[in-house]
């Protein structure tokens, strides 16, 4: 028996090579293209199997390429911080005292940008 279930990794942690070798590329890529740019030895069908997850997700589109599909992601990084911040406020009820707890967090740059894009009408 091998150590290959030690060697996997997270499906999170997969999910962000993944997008960084997307966001890298610039241009629609095929799940041959992302896997040889990741050159971490993942199989074709397991990058095959985090596209489609993270297409089935909202995170990445898709334009068919041949027979299959060449993927490219629907927002850029920050985009999509603030896709997951949007979705952890949405997960609980108590929005205001998430919020509150989140700015009381916050170092004295990350405020003053905050400040600044409330009172500019940019957030």
């Amino acid at each position: 028996m091998s150590d290959e279930k030690d060697e996997r990794r997270p499906a999170g942690e997969l999910e962000a090579t993944v997008m960084a070798a997307l966001w890298a590329a610039g241009d629609p890529q095929t799940p041959g293209e992302v896997q040889v740019s990741l050159g971490v030895g993942l199989a074709r069908t397991t990058v095959t199997t985090i596209l489609t997850r993270l297409h089935d997700k909202g995170v990445v589109d898709r334009r068919r390429q041949g027979r299959g599909y060449a993927y490219f992601p629907v927002q850029d990084a920050q985009g999509l911080t603030a896709r997951r911040m949007h979705t952890e406020l949405d997960r609980d009820g108590d929005r205001e005292t998430v919020l509150a707890r989140f700015v009381a967090q916050l170092s004295p740059d990350d405020e003053r940008v905050l400040r600044d894009l409330l009172e500019s009408g940019e957030g």
